[in-house]
């Protein structure tokens, strides 16, 4: 460990160890807001009442580390969950599921040897090749019907939630 200026710097294997820590802490709180039985996440306001969410995005955004290199880490996955929230308005916690599990078996491979630079590059690659092959094989919706099933599986399994947005879509 050392210090410039009032910057706390960390070096290896410890500073990559307090990051996990911060990914793995924001991703345990997100990730049980997975799927149509995930639960709900109670969230300190500064002001009023605690917020009940099952939203990814609003449970990463809501978390602030004490530890700085554990922060970084989640400031990291939140960018994730952010990131997939302003493109895709959804699949946050997906998202953030696995970015932990990337940015763990990363670290893994970090310790056996492998150079950052090079995995960070095959990562990219790997994300470009998936990129390619869901833009291949993704399927368009265009009827009512089909809006309602997306919509419906947005709401947790309420089909008249997904047949309100169904309706409204067409409008």
């Amino acid at each position: 460990r050392g210090y410039a200026g009032h910057k706390e710097i960390e070096f290896g294997d410890a500073g990559r160890q307090r990051l996990a820590r911060g990914v793995d802490i924001l991703a345990k709180s997100v990730a049980v807001t997975l799927g149509p039985k995930g639960r709900n996440v109670l969230i300190e306001q500064p002001y009023g009442s605690p917020k009940i969410t099952k939203d990814g995005v609003t449970v990463a955004k809501s978390i602030v580390l004490e530890d700085k290199f554990e922060n970084l880490g989640a400031r990291l996955v939140q960018d994730v969950a952010n990131k997939t929230n302003e493109v895709a308005g959804d699949g946050t916690t997906t998202a953030t599921v696995l970015t932990r599990a990337i940015f763990n078996e990363g670290l893994k491979s970090v310790a056996a040897g492998v150079n950052p630079m090079d995995l960070r590059k095959g990562v990219q690659l790997a994300v470009e090749k998936v990129v390619g092959f869901l833009n291949a094989n993704k399927r368009i919706i265009t009827t009512s019907e089909e809006i309602a099933q997306v919509a419906t599986i947005s709401a947790n399994g309420d089909r008249h939630v997904g047949q309100l947005i169904a309706a409204a879509m067409e409008k």
